[in-house]
């Protein structure tokens, strides 16, 4: 922990313009000036929390790995009290991430032949029009006597 800076809440605060942005995620001081126009839900976002403890604007919005990573990058130092294993503070521990192939299951248990499914759709219907076609002849048989 010796190659971080450790700042006061009160020495983030003196830093909330546009020009110099910084504030506090779980402990970490970050200088965000550089990413203000980069950010997707735009810069006065980030600058209405310029000064502050944002963690629990950033928890709350639900950023995905990448942006949580992203605070590396832009960490200057880290706030009085907080400490962090070497691991967290490495940026040999970013990873990229890798691509995700997408995955589909298909389930396809056709065992049956197509003419199977043509006679399942006829055989019904011409026994239908069979018992519609005798009770016409019947019914027109008791009509002429």
């Amino acid at each position: 922990m010796a190659d971080q800076r450790v700042f006061t809440l009160t020495e983030v605060a003196q830093h909330q313009s546009k020009n110099d942005c910084w504030f506090v995620i779980n402990g970490r001081v970050l200088n965000v000036t550089k990413f203000l126009e980069l950010h997707p839900g735009g810069e006065e976002v980030l600058i209405e929390s310029a000064g502050k403890d944002a963690t629990k604007e950033f928890e709350n919005i639900g950023h995905s790995n990448a942006a949580k990573k992203l605070l590396i990058k832009y960490q200057v130092g880290v706030l009085v009290g907080y400490t962090f294993e070497e691991s967290e503070t490495k940026d040999d521990s970013i990873q990229k991430p890798r691509k995700k192939e997408m995955e589909a299951f298909v389930i396809k248990n056709d065992k049956m032949p197509t003419y199977t499914a043509i006679l399942e759709f006829f055989v019904p219907l011409l026994v239908a029009c069979s018992y519609f076609a005798y009770r016409l002849v019947t019914r027109t048989e008791q009509m002429l006597y």
